[in-house]
């Protein structure tokens, strides 16, 4: 069983006290009645990575540690900087399926082996208040370190930790910096000791590229800013492809928006191979299209029951309790509770699965080795220009379509193929806007707003459905259908507004022309 600690702290080092980093007087910190020594603790962990280091490029480490009072099997995650989330499981022999399952998205079908082990005597002072409330951990760690694989050699070095308390004040630790830095102190030139560790324990290594090089082990491509439309394109995939594999630890431990993120990523990497068919070979990118469209399909199972539970929730707060008859609340929360639970599972499995990674490789292999195009090498002002007013004509064309029809449910679809045809526009100018500047800015933001309209639309008419299907159930189960009939009532005049409003947004629009 695995437990989260979010960790937020910084490293320092300096030369003091005969070339080792040592501690201030820091009862002079503001805030700090007091430092209380804590003792030496012994720490022995075992670093694991690939072979290749894709878990040290990605600034992710997994470690096996004993000694301390935390020991047990440790992943830390980077949030942001000098933040993590180390997820904790407790010792075995081997790493728990609970950690590795995490790291699949990087991994893939490599083994994890031991790279390095790290002794510290980690000499511990707690910073607490004046009613002796915990503010922060500093400590002075004395490190060895010793290469496993991949390299040989040894290293040691001392540096100073401070770790703020749990659920802390981040501003506290710019206090106790303040007061290092006047002691000579900086901050540690690498991001974790794992990273100074591979760097110092073999002489090849450069621990820019070990912190810094590409997804699942691969380097990363020059930092050069982009020439051809073909450039612009790839940098776009490139980005998207990140994010889904960046993505699949959240989706694992369910955080919040995590699957719709994926989700997006999967849909613009989709909609970018069929805008620029003319930049990247189309044979080769519509397969993989195909399995980005079978993984949104997937992880919609969850999220399309999410957003029609908070859609409905928030419709029956909203009702006066006159309105509210039988156990509609409670029919409600079985409902998206029981959808819900068997969605998260499902989406695991399908995380676990082979056609997941088999998506992951040619993901990898699209943006890696591209099947380019001759208009790859054209200049990007036109090329993605011609992209991009293509995808927008047939915007143009569907909403024309749903506005010349009755309301009924040949609109309601035209407006849902307009809603899919407006993302794809919008994604497409996304990925133009580093080459096109504001014009491709303002129609990504028209082209939100035109999909937020016609999402809101479909998303009715799916809330239609389901209370259609709620009602019945409840009739069935000899309970009032009423509240039910209100709620689909309210639905259908929200969509009548929608489409009364759909003219006044999409005109402005069309008379700009896109770009």
């Amino acid at each position: 069983m695995a437990d989260t600690k979010r960790e937020v702290e910084r490293k320092y080092e300096g030369p003091l006290a005969g070339g080792d980093p040592a501690l201030p007087d820091l009862t002079r910190v503001p805030g700090v009645s007091g430092v209380l020594d804590k003792g030496v603790a012994d720490l022995d962990a075992t670093y694991y990575d690939t072979a290749d280091q894709r878990l040290a490029a990605a600034s992710l480490t997994l470690r096996r540690r004993t000694g301390g009072d935390d020991a047990g099997w440790h992943l830390k995650l980077p949030v942001s900087e000098g933040v993590r989330d180390e997820i904790r499981a407790p010792l075995s022999d081997t790493v728990p399926p609970s950690l590795s399952s995490l790291v699949r998205s990087r991994v893939r079908e490599a083994a994890l082996v031991p790279v390095v082990r790290l002794r510290s005597a980690r000499d511990v002072r707690h910073l607490v208040d004046a009613s002796g409330a915990l503010l922060a951990e500093v400590s002075v760690d004395h490190v060895r370190a010793e290469r496993l694989s991949g390299g040989t050699g040894v290293a040691e070095w001392t540096e100073i930790e401070v770790e703020l308390a749990d659920d802390g004040d981040p501003a506290f630790l710019d206090k106790v910096e303040k007061k290092l830095r006047k002691a000579g102190l900086t901050r540690s030139s690498s991001k974790s000791k794992l990273a100074k560790a591979l760097a110092d324990t073999d002489a090849d290594a450069d621990s820019a590229q070990v912190e810094d090089a590409g997804r699942a082990g691969r380097k990363k491509p020059a930092d050069t800013a982009p020439r051809t439309a073909g450039d612009h394109v790839l940098a776009y995939l490139r980005t998207q492809r990140d994010a889904i594999i960046e993505l699949d630890p959240a989706v694992r431990r369910d955080l919040h928006d995590s699957v719709h993120s994926m989700r997006v990523a999967t849909r613009r990497m989709r909609s970018a191979f069929r805008s620029y068919g003319k930049v990247l070979d189309r044979a080769v990118t519509d397969p993989i299209g195909e399995e980005l469209k079978w993984l949104a399909g997937e992880l919609g199972v969850g999220r399309d029951q999410e957003v029609l539970a908070e859609r409905l929730t928030e419709a029956l707060d909203g009702l006066p309790e006159a309105l509210l008859t039988g156990p509609v609340r409670d029919r409600l929360r079985t409902w998206s509770q029981a959808r819900g639970e068997g969605s998260r599972r499902h989406v695991i499995a399908v995380l676990d699965g082979s056609r997941y990674l088999g998506l992951l490789a040619a993901l990898d292999a699209a943006v890696d080795d591209p099947p380019l195009l001759k208009a790859a090498a054209g200049d990007p002002a036109k090329v993605i220009t011609k992209a991009v007013r293509k995808d927008f004509a047939k915007v143009s064309a569907l909403v024309d379509e749903a506005l010349g029809l009755a309301p009924g449910a040949d609109r309601d679809l035209a407006m849902h193929e307009a809603r899919k045809k407006a993302k794809r526009t919008r994604y497409a100018a996304e990925a133009a806007v580093p080459a096109l500047g504001g014009p491709a800015a303002g129609l990504v933001k028209s082209m939100k707003s035109l999909q937020s309209l016609l999402g809101d639309h479909q998303d009715g008419v799916m809330a239609r459905e389901t209370l259609r299907d709620l009602a019945g159930r409840a009739h069935e189960a000899g309970e009032s259908a009423f509240t039910y009939g209100v709620l689909y009532g309210r639905e259908e005049r929200r969509a009548a507004e929608a489409e009364a409003a759909l003219p006044g947004v999409w005109e402005p629009i069309r008379g700009g022309g896109g770009i």
